[in-house]
């Protein structure tokens, strides 16, 4: 007997390695803060749930071996600073931040507890000296391209047949969001379409928008990534059919609520990644040591029924490529 609980007692406590080298000292267990751009729940198939499936695949239980501190910006970017500042204070061993405002809201916060977030330009904003080498206390992913930008017009173009001038409505708030125009201004001019920049900084704003590019003989509307219009993308997509104007957004989500299209990078796999980048600082790895991942899976999406109330017959090679069609 003494000779088989020996050899049963080492393969248990081989099992029980891994679990224990995730704690850190006196049985204490990683606290990751969240600041997710949303409102709770957590939706099966979300970037939230991949996130949280994408650490139980790499070995983590909540509460036993990791602790997690839920944070929703409820669509509110201006709720960033004091929930990252909550995190802080509990604190947190690891800030985990869904979109650049609440990034730009953490690294504000702190200067020390590592900061793993999805971002828009994280260079340009300030938040990353390189994607190579971040430096300070912030890497993760980026959610976004300059080729994404011309792809988007390019796939308007064959949606929209003769397409020759597209009204682009720019988020002037915090952060830069504005700062996309240049990308857009070298697609069209390489497609030959002319560009109308619109304005918005509230949803009071959005009808004199959609009204102002009609007048100004735009004969289709992109909408630059932004919180705001993720926040309030079913009345801009409502605003849009009332104006007759086929529509193309970076916030995924945006045909589900009725607008014409989307393309952009898949986010509930970025925030499945942003899972390995918990586990290596977990590990030891320091945050200016991890490069900047850039998206690698985008994805269309085509809302046939709006394409219907436009009037449009979407070309079957498009349709062909999209990765979902809402009939």
């Amino acid at each position: 007997m003494k000779a088989l609980a020996l050899p049963l007692m080492l393969a248990l406590s081989l099992l029980v390695v891994p679990l224990a080298a995730r704690a850190q000292p006196g049985g204490k267990i990683p606290r990751i803060g969240v600041l997710y751009p949303g409102v709770p729940p957590v939706k099966p198939g979300g970037g939230a749930d991949r996130f949280l499936q994408a650490l139980r695949d790499l070995g983590y239980i909540e509460d036993q071996t990791i602790a997690l501190e839920d944070r929703w910006a409820e669509n509110q970017p201006e709720r960033y600073p004091a929930l990252a500042t909550d995190l802080v204070r509990l604190p947190v061993d690891i800030i985990v931040a869904g979109d650049t405002a609440g990034a730009l809201a953490a690294k504000h916060a702190t200067s020390t507890i590592p900061i793993v977030a999805v971002m828009f330009d994280a260079v340009r904003d300030g938040l990353i000296a390189s994607l190579a080498r971040p430096g300070g206390n912030l890497t993760g992913l980026s959610a976004m391209v300059p080729e994404v930008s011309g792809k988007r017009l390019e796939l308007l173009t064959e949606a929209v047949p003769g397409l020759s001038r597209v009204a682009l409505l720019l988020d002037t708030g915090p952060p830069n969001w504005h700062a996309q125009l240049p990308d857009y201004e070298a697609a069209a001019r390489g497609l030959g379409v002319q560009l109308l920049p619109l304005e918005v900084h509230s949803p009071d704003e959005f009808a004199g928008a959609c009204q102002a590019a009609t007048q100004g003989h735009a004969q289709a509307l992109i909408m630059v990534q932004s919180p705001l219009f993720r926040t309030h993308r079913a009345r801009l997509a409502e605003l849009a059919l009332a104006s007759h104007l086929p529509t193309m957004a970076g916030e995924a989500g945006y045909t589900q609520a009725g607008g014409l299209m989307h393309y952009g990078p898949n986010i509930p796999e970025i925030w499945h990644r942003m899972a390995t980048y918990v586990d290596k600082i977990l590990k030891g790895t320091k945050p200016a040591d991890l490069p900047v991942e850039q998206p690698t899976k985008f994805e269309l999406v085509i809302n046939l029924k709006t394409a219907q109330a436009l009037g449009l017959t979407i070309p079957p090679r498009l349709l062909f490529q999209a990765d979902e069609v809402i009939r």
